[in-house]
């Protein structure tokens, strides 16, 4: 550093001396050197301070929240052995009871993943089927195989109304999970093609146990990913306010009542994309549809749509196709 005022008023070389000139000269040299270097560190270091922000430093809207990331990493992980039906794709959906009719003209079968057997899905592919599994995720049903494996201590919130015998599940739950995934495996022993999980809008419900629409994208991101790993495609099952963060990895939607509850347009970005959206009203006249009817329910452009008793038994009026099977 360069002397200070008061060691240069004491600094008295001789007069006309060469040698000590040369050396004050030197002195100041180095000193402004000197000056310089630790200034030039000072800012290097300051810049470099800048550029390391620790996640306290980062802004809030520029943070990847975990369902975001896990988004992310699963559009990567999605097999191209993946099925990846199109739009405009025709189906039937019978849940109340085991298959009783594999012979529609139909490329899709929606059914319960317990009450039917490897053997049905098997006469199905026989018939250039593909098959679509279908079960709770986000509920509690006291009917099914696995009832007595949850937690009913801490894996239950509130009933579900008007379906007796269900609840809602803690989503964000271990064993919950655990248990999905051996429905996932199930799924795959038995041969589906893909998985229907429903009850997923848990947030849009009075569920107990303060589940979110944010839970909701992490756990159906979940289910994605792990049923992607193991070949099933994967739709999205009504939840209209998440799609936004979970479509892509989605290779379908199934919607229920978007024309009575006015929100079809939610899920035009599907057919826009080529995938399909299999669609469902429940006319209160079922099975007795009238022009009205038609006219009324079967609008959505581009959806999958079919009319259905409340049910979903056998019963269907194909709207895209010769109508009454």
């Amino acid at each position: 550093m360069a002397a200070t005022p008061t060691a240069d008023a004491d600094f008295k070389p001789a007069k006309n001396s060469p040698k000590h000139s040369l050396h004050r000269r030197n002195i100041i040299v180095i000193c402004i050197l000197a000056f310089i270097t630790v200034i030039a560190l000072a800012v290097g270091l300051g810049v470099g301070l800048t550029h390391r922000h620790t996640s306290s430093d980062v802004p809030d809207q520029a943070k990847a929240s975990p369902a975001t990331d896990q988004t992310s990493s699963s559009r990567t992980n999605i097999s191209s052995k993946t099925w990846q039906p199109t739009r405009g794709t025709t189906w039937q959906i019978e849940l109340q009871n085991p298959l009783a009719n594999p012979n529609l003209n139909v490329s899709v079968y929606d059914i319960d993943l317990f009450n039917n057997t490897a053997a049905t899905i098997s006469t199905l592919h026989s018939k250039n089927r593909k098959v679509i599994c279908y079960f709770s995720a986000g509920s509690y049903e006291d009917w099914n195989p696995d009832r007595d494996r949850f937690d009913k201590d801490t894996d239950l919130g509130n009933p579900l109304e008007d379906w007796p015998g269900e609840w809602w599940l803690d989503t964000n739950s271990e064993n919950v999970r655990k248990l999905m995934l051996t429905r996932l495996d199930l799924a795959v022993q038995k041969g589906c093609d893909g998985v229907d999980p429903d009850n997923v809008d848990a947030y849009d419900n009075d569920n107990g146990l303060n589940l979110t629409a944010s839970d909701a994208v992490v756990y159906v991101s979940f289910l994605a990913t792990e049923a992607q790993a193991r070949n099933l495609s994967i739709g999205l099952k009504n939840a209209g306010i998440i799609l936004p963060q979970v479509e892509n990895l989605m290779q379908w939607a199934v919607n229920e009542q978007c024309v009575k509850y006015n929100e079809c347009e939610l899920f035009e970005s599907f057919v826009e994309n080529g995938k399909p959206v299999f669609h469902i009203e429940y006319p209160e006249s079922a099975p007795s549809i009238s022009k009205q009817d038609v006219n009324k329910y079967c609008d959505p452009k581009g959806f999958s749509t079919v009319l259905k008793k409340m049910e979903l038994d056998e019963w269907m009026y194909e709207c895209a196709g010769s109508g009454i099977n």
